[in-house]
């Protein structure tokens, strides 16, 4: 995985990988600028590339 790239989490909701720590990642998630969040989550929190 790398930056930028689209990712399902776990959970099911999908986000954007906007930064990359040792430990996580943090990711973009929601459906438009209106409601994004972002959150930090563990690598093994992540189902995959979508």
């Amino acid at each position: 995985m790398k930056q930028y790239d689209t990712v399902e989490l776990k959970d099911g909701r999908t986000g954007v990988i906007v930064e990359i720590f040792n430990d996580g990642c943090m990711i973009d998630v929601g459906s438009s600028p209106k409601d994004w969040d972002t959150i930090f989550v563990k690598k093994d929190e992540i189902r995959g590339r979508v």
